[in-house]
């Protein structure tokens, strides 16, 4: 394995806050090149972008840090929870239904965009789409689907469902992972300039608008300037309620695998599965207490930078080069979600839905409870939340989703 050139967390790390910095000091800078250059690429963007260009050329690494796995684990149930005791949970049911709308469509991008893929690819390069027994291309490709629905827990069953080779399993992977970050650059980006993008959808956001209006006259009403045993109090909310996240996590998960296995399908024994739920549970929990004033002390802006914080992870594990490897089966990816992007904004077109709930949507079924909430905050950080619940909707369907889309991939292969 190709070594880069810092492999020390430590240094890792400071690399990503310098990253992050850099990003936040520049955007609020007057010089008219920056804002011009901030006028058209959203912070957001960059943080992502930035840390995949330095692991693309062997600066930092994705596989050799465990920095994602610290702030998967640790910093965004955390995040989670600061993000969400401020949160007025009877304005986002006012939301409506359009969110389970655009979240199902997502879903049915990708149960039928893979089949397409196939058929499309094996029009002009046969041999891309092909392959016999554990190695059969359509079968590994079960696996992304079960990514892109669910999750890994989901991508997992998928393998042993369908008995895919370790070899074509490693190279799946890479798929799932270039194609879906792509993609999620694209949402950023939107979110980025979604006011446009609605106009153009004729969508109503003004629920949106009204919930972001209230939070923000809610911070106004509470701000304070936080001393240290303010910043203490978020601080053990916020990993106090993560640590029994973790404590329900390791008895529940494994409890369930030994009780009733069969509800693996439905990520039910998998502690990443308990310990987003959880966090997210017990927070939601919180915001009927009055927990809630610690977002006039600042809570949500540590959530915010913890959230940076796993952006900057994320990114960093996207090697933009490793297209180039297997380009056959990047096409087949990029097709594929082509397919569930056009879908997408057809759907969006037809009932006026804003661009949040398709970002949200979209993610909540490709990224899971690692990214949606890092899109929907893209908007507003009062948001994440919504990307949590939608992500949860998605590890319940994406087994029984992933199954049928493999079954049609079947069907279509040569």
């Amino acid at each position: 394995m190709h070594t880069s050139l810092f492999t020390n967390d430590a240094i890792v790390f400071g690399i990503l806050i310098s990253i992050l910095a850099f990003v936040f000091t520049t955007s609020k800078s007057e010089s008219p090149f920056w804002k011009k250059f901030y006028k058209f690429i959203p912070t957001l963007l960059l943080c992502y972008f930035i840390p995949s260009i330095f692991n693309s050329f062997g600066i930092i690494s994705g596989e050799e840090s465990n920095l994602y796995f610290v702030a998967s684990r640790y910093l965004l149930p955390t995040s989670l929870v600061l993000l969400t005791i401020s949160i007025d949970l009877p304005e986002i049911k006012k939301l409506g239904p359009k969110a389970i709308i655009m979240f199902l469509t997502a879903t049915a991008g990708i149960i039928l965009g893979g089949p397409l893929a196939i058929l499309i690819v094996s029009t002009f390069a046969p041999d891309v789409v092909g392959g016999v027994g554990p190695d059969a291309v359509w079968r590994g490709l079960t696996t992304v689907a079960g990514s892109w629905i669910g999750g890994g827990a989901n991508q997992a069953a998928m393998k042993e469902i369908f008995n895919v080779s370790d070899t074509l399993f490693s190279s799946m992977i890479a798929v799932d992972v270039i194609v879906a970050n792509i993609w999620m650059a694209f949402l950023l980006y939107g979110a980025g300039i979604n006011e446009r993008i609605d106009a153009k959808f004729q969508a109503d956001n003004s629920a949106i608008t009204e919930l972001k209006e209230k939070i923000e006259a809610y911070r106004a009403q509470i701000l304070r300037i936080p001393d240290l045993t303010d910043t203490l109090k978020v601080m053990t909310v916020g990993f106090g309620v993560t640590a029994i996240a973790h404590l329900g996590a390791d008895n529940i998960a494994p409890w369930i695998s030994e009780s009733a296995p069969w509800l693996a399908k439905f990520s039910l024994t998998s502690k990443f599965f308990w310990l987003i739920v959880l966090a997210t549970t017990f927070a939601l929990g919180l915001s009927f207490t009055k927990a809630r004033e610690l977002e006039g002390v600042g809570a949500s802006r540590y959530g915010s930078l913890f959230l940076y914080i796993l952006v900057a992870t994320i990114g960093m594990k996207m090697n933009i080069l490793a297209i180039f490897e297997n380009p056959g089966l990047f096409i087949i990816g990029l097709i594929w979600i082509a397919f569930h992007a056009i879908l997408l904004i057809v759907v969006a077109k037809l009932i006026r839905a804003p661009f949040f709930f398709l970002a949200v949507g979209s993610q909540a079924n490709i990224g899971g409870a690692a990214s949606a909430p890092i899109v929907a905050s893209a908007f507003h950080p009062s948001l994440a939340p919504v990307g949590v619940l939608l992500a949860v909707l998605g590890y319940a369907i994406g087994t029984y989703g992933a199954w049928f889309c493999g079954m049609l991939m079947q069907a279509i292969s040569p």
